[in-house]
């Protein structure tokens, strides 16, 4: 009896979709917004909805009169495949624009990779090629399963600058083990002395910092090698579902202002966005 129902509603379902295109109807917003989030990564998501992430999927159901359902998977190994990619959530609030996998909506902020370190050390440092980076301790944020290093890492190496000291980003409850705020409470503590990381990460720890830290961006991308520092940032859904994405971007365009308050509440740090 259910079986028959079901295909009954999913013929009336499909034929309400025809009708919409024929009619020229804007495809109906989902009831439900289906969000792939990681339960302990900080300032994006966790599992008490504290994260940047969070407050934007709340604000983007609110304007679509939709509930969100979170999916809670790690941003590890294997992400994309459990998550989005197996039907299981259908946005990602946050992918780098043109990131294949998914098909991204419009972006919503662009940054970039930051230098910190600490004020009362009478630093200036404002590029890559700075003589006194040969000099100095310098921490960088390892990245990727397989702990890969981020563009103004390799970015270091042709400059004759080795050695740095990695941390970890992934995010993880168990307290002896890497936290994204391990870099910046090391450069607080002078075990470090300058700190290299993704904007978006570092604006929210450096704000808790025990001692004032200096912030200055990188370029959009490096003179010398043309690797890209800067990225903007979008959401994500499955390639096929396009009336979803089409629907995101009609949001981004209506509640840009909130969403960037959002990520100004976080010290996100923002750059203007290219087209």
């Amino acid at each position: 009896m259910h079986h028959t129902w079901w295909k009954l509603g999913g013929a009336s379902l499909v034929a309400a979709a025809a009708l919409a295109v024929l009619t020229g109807a804007a495809p109906r917003a989902p009831s439900e917004l289906k969000v792939c989030v990681d339960p302990y990564e900080m300032p994006l998501s966790n599992d008490r909805e504290e994260g940047f992430e969070n407050k934007i999927a709340h604000l983007v159901a609110q304007d679509l009169n939709a509930a969100v359902v979170n999916f809670w998977w790690p941003q590890r190994r294997g992400f994309l495949r459990n998550s989005i990619l197996a039907g299981f959530c259908d946005v990602m609030m946050q992918a780098p624009v043109g990131f294949d996998p998914v098909a991204t909506t419009k972006p919503y902020y662009r940054s970039t990779y930051y230098f910190v370190y600490r004020a009362d050390r009478g630093l200036a440092i404002h590029s890559l090629d700075d003589t006194v980076l040969k000099h100095l301790k310098i921490g960088v944020n390892l990245i990727g399963y397989d702990y890969t290093n981020t563009p103004p890492a390799h970015a270091l190496s042709p400059r004759g600058i080795v050695g740095l000291t990695g941390f970890g980003s992934f995010f993880n409850p168990d307290p002896h083990a890497d936290h994204p705020q391990d870099i910046i409470e090391a450069l607080a503590k002078d075990s470090i002395d300058v700190a290299i990381v993704w904007g978006p990460l570092e604006g929210y720890w450096v704000k808790r910092a025990a001692v004032p830290l200096t912030m200055v961006a990188l370029p959009d991308s490096d003179p010398a090698s043309g690797m890209p520092f800067a990225r903007s940032m979008a959401m994500g859904v499955r390639h096929r579902d396009k009336a979803l994405l089409a629907t995101l971007d009609s949001v981004i365009d209506r509640r840009h202002a909130d969403i960037v308050a959002i990520l100004k509440e976080f010290n996100v740090p923002m750059i203007e966005m290219r087209p």
